[in-house]
Parts: C-alpha cells; sequence; structure tokens
C-alpha cells in the first residue's frame, strides 16, 4: 500500500480548506472545484512539486489495441 508523507496530507487538508472557503480553483479553466476527488488530485499534484513522498499518478488512459 502506498505510504504519504505528512507533508503531502498537510497539502491535501489546505486544498479542502480552500475548497470549503470557496477560494480553490482547477488551473485550466480556473472555475471553482466541487468534486472532493478533484480536491485531493489537486493537493497531492501541490505536494508533488514541493517535493513530498507522493506515489506517482495513476494514469487512466490506456492505448487500446485494435485487433485485425
Amino acid at each position: 500500500m502506498a505510504r504519504y508523507s505528512k507533508k503531502a496530507s498537510e497539502e491535501v487538508k489546505k486544498a479542502v480548506r480552500k475548497q470549503k472557503k470557496g477560494t480553490l480553483k482547477s488551473r485550466k479553466s480556473a472555475k471553482k472545484v466541487k468534486s472532493r476527488k478533484q480536491v485531493v488530485a489537486i493537493g497531492l499534484s501541490e505536494a508533488r512539486k514541493k517535493g513530498a513522498q507522493v506515489p506517482n499518478a495513476s494514469s487512466k488512459r490506456k492505448s487500446s489495441k485494435k485487433k485485425e
């Protein structure tokens, strides 16, 4: 199971507080974030940028190969 550092959990807590306050916005569209999953993803992303111990982001996209 993946382990997150205390710094990572602090970043997620900050993101949750900002979202509850209504000031957390997504980067691309600058719209308010409503989804809790999005809030956690933003918090973990910020933690990664600051060098905290966070597992790699899993990519949901998989290349589909056509059967011939």
